[in-house]
């Protein structure tokens, strides 16, 4: 019989996941003066990189890295570069809550599409916490349709990228083991944002006042990106999304606590909504009858 307790321990590994990207969204304010986007996503991969490696000797587990599913690693980071990409921009342009709320557009697509790409059942509970928190994410974001300026439509664009991110991570869950998938994610975009940042010839080198902020990109990228993965391969993609919706209450704190971005009463209400459509989805899924085996 399934353990009972997938869905809750997917949602603590979500925690995780929300700490790392917010964490990221700071670090990359701080270089942003400094480094462009593709020299953020190169370094943020090295490090990356170098941490998993490390982890792996150390735990002796090389051999789990497999190349058997090289292709379906190659589509999945160049979906995740490119909405990368896209998100790192857009935080250095528009409000932190204003980029997060745009991006959590993603686990609509995630919802929406699981059904066809993973075989995954719509069910009314998953429709309804994505239709609130759908909702909840329009009253924070409040886009201005008339005069969309550049970095909202980046940070709606990731969403894309990232949904369709989510849904071959879930794949590949599916058979191979989350250390040869980071290894894949960290060197692959690494390749991806080296070729990028050379393309006029030169890159900026890390200095004293940015590196420990590379590093901690670094570090929170593969931390949030343990924790998504870890949480997919517990419980559906169609659950794991909405979860994920809590990253905007707290980069809407942070960015007016360090940066004094307005906090509205919309804030409040499209928090509640997103909190609302947590909660459904969790119960849902807790209630869910678990398959015999």
């Amino acid at each position: 019989m399934s353990d009972p307790h997938r869905p809750l321990a997917a949602a603590l590994w979500m925690t995780g996941s929300i700490a790392s990207f917010s964490a990221m969204a700071v670090a990359t304010r701080a270089v942003k003066v400094r480094h462009e986007t593709f020299e953020i996503l190169a370094y943020r991969s090295i490090l990356g990189l170098m941490i998993v490696l490390l982890a792996a000797t150390l735990l002796g587990r090389l051999n789990r890295i497999s190349a058997r599913r090289f292709p379906s690693h190659v589509l999945r980071n160049g979906f995740h570069f490119t909405g990368q990409a896209l998100w790192f921009w857009a935080v250095t342009q528009i409000p932190l809550a204003q980029v997060f709320a745009l991006e959590f557009t993603s686990p609509l697509w995630v919802i929406l599409l699981s059904p066809l790409v993973l075989g995954e059942r719509l069910t009314r509970p998953r429709l309804l916490a994505a239709g609130l928190g759908f909702a909840g994410i329009l009253i924070v974001a409040r886009p201005d349709f008339g005069h969309i300026e550049p970095g909202v439509m980046a940070a709606a664009g990731c969403a894309v990228f990232f949904a369709a991110t989510m849904l071959m991570t879930k794949k590949l869950t599916r058979g191979e083991d989350i250390l040869s998938i980071l290894f894949w994610l960290t060197l692959l975009q690494a390749i991806f944002g080296l070729a990028l940042s050379f393309r006029d010839g030169a890159i900026t080198l890390p200095d004293s006042a940015t590196l420990p902020w590379l590093l901690l990109i670094g570090l929170a990228g593969i931390v949030a990106h343990l924790c998504l993965t870890t949480a997919l391969s517990l419980a559906p993609a169609s659950f794991v999304g909405p979860v994920d919706f809590a990253r905007l209450p707290v980069i809407a704190l942070i960015g007016a606590a360090f940066y004094d971005e307005p906090l509205a009463w919309t804030l409040a209400l499209g928090a509640a909504l997103i909190l609302t459509a947590n909660y459904i989805s969790l119960r849902a899924e807790s209630r869910a009858p678990k398959p015999q085996l």
